[in-house]
């Protein structure tokens, strides 16, 4: 009976040591995690084919959340997406995808996270390049 509940207790153990680790992302690893994610996203969509002619204009969309030009290029570039929604231009799942989630991050940098992030570069030309510091 001893061994069956060493068995047992080994068993249960193991798996909560394997998801290592147990600490949940602060704000800064999602802001990080999602701004890495949409630039990837973006770039995606320029070359995609159902996407690729409605992007095609849309400047490059590079996000590097330690810059304080971040929330401007973001805000911007919300602004361009909706405008191809307007023009009937990008009804697909992929364009509908890349404007929530860049309005959730948009929200996050800016009010769930504001204390935690520190912008240590001021420089918007430096968001026209596609040089990260990740």
């Amino acid at each position: 009976m001893s061994v069956l509940n060493k068995l047992l207790l080994v068993l249960s153990v193991v798996p909560m040591a394997l998801s290592y680790p147990f600490f949940p992302p602060t704000c800064y690893s999602k802001a990080l995690r999602m701004a890495q994610e949409l630039t990837q996203m973006a770039a995606d969509l320029k070359i995609g084919y159902e996407t690729g002619h409605c992007m095609a204009h849309m400047p490059d969309l590079y996000l590097d959340i330690h810059n304080a030009c971040v929330m401007y290029k973001m805000r911007a570039y919300i602004s361009l997406v909706e405008d191809l929604r307007l023009r009937r231009c990008a009804y697909t799942r992929e364009v509908r995808k890349l404007e929530v989630t860049l309005r959730q991050l948009f929200i996050i940098m800016g009010e769930k996270c504001h204390g935690d992030l520190v912008f240590t570069v001021y420089d918007c030309a430096a968001l026209e390049r596609p040089y990260h510091r990740y």
